[in-house]
Order: C-alpha cells, then sequence, then structure tokens
C-alpha cells in the first residue's frame, strides 16, 4: 500500500487536490474547476488518490463527494521519517535540551 501512496504523492496535482481536501470535502466539478486540465485528466488524478486510500469518494445524487484520509498520510509520513530514522517516540526538542 506505501508504494501506492508514494505514487500517488508524486504528482504536484494530486498534491495539490489533498491540498484544498484538508480544507474540507469538495465536490469533483469543484475541485476541478481549481485546475486548468481536462476532465479525464482530473479524473484519473482522483481515481489514483482512490486507489492509494488517500481520499473516500461519496456518492450524493449525480455528483461525488471527496474527502482526504488523514490516517493514510499519516502512516506515509511515518514510514518517510522512519527511513530516516525518526519514529513517533524521538522528540527533537527533548534531544536539544539533554
Amino acid at each position: 500500500m506505501q508504494n501506492a501512496v508514494f505514487k500517488a504523492l508524486s504528482h504536484p496535482a494530486r498534491r495539490q487536490i489533498l491540498a484544498l481536501l484538508r480544507k474540507g470535502p469538495q465536490l469533483a466539478g469543484d475541485l476541478a474547476a481549481e485546475f486548468d486540465t481536462s476532465w479525464p485528466t482530473m479524473s484519473r488524478h482522483l481515481a489514483v488518490l482512490k486507489d492509494a486510500e488517500l481520499v473516500t469518494a461519496e456518492r450524493q445524487g449525480n455528483q461525488i463527494l471527496y474527502r482526504i484520509n488523514t490516517s493514510v498520510l499519516e502512516d506515509a509520513a511515518t514510514a518517510l521519517l522512519g527511513l530516516i530514522g525518526r519514529d513517533d517516540g524521538d522528540d527533537p526538542l527533548k534531544e536539544a535540551a539533554e
């Protein structure tokens, strides 16, 4: 799953979508209006984010409401910190005081 998350995060448009969703849930059309790209391209970006479980999608009539899945994003951040030898138990402020 982590590979899918990092692949999804590798594209700047998908990172921008996540930044928009951090402000709150948005309809697909509202998200697409923020980008100068075709609908098929936007739809593909949303599908990649959904496949990586970085967003959830809820159908509301003929529209789709997207929400950010912060737990998956937090897991990815923890994995990234683990690559540089940091984990949740490390406290940089405590280490600096010692």
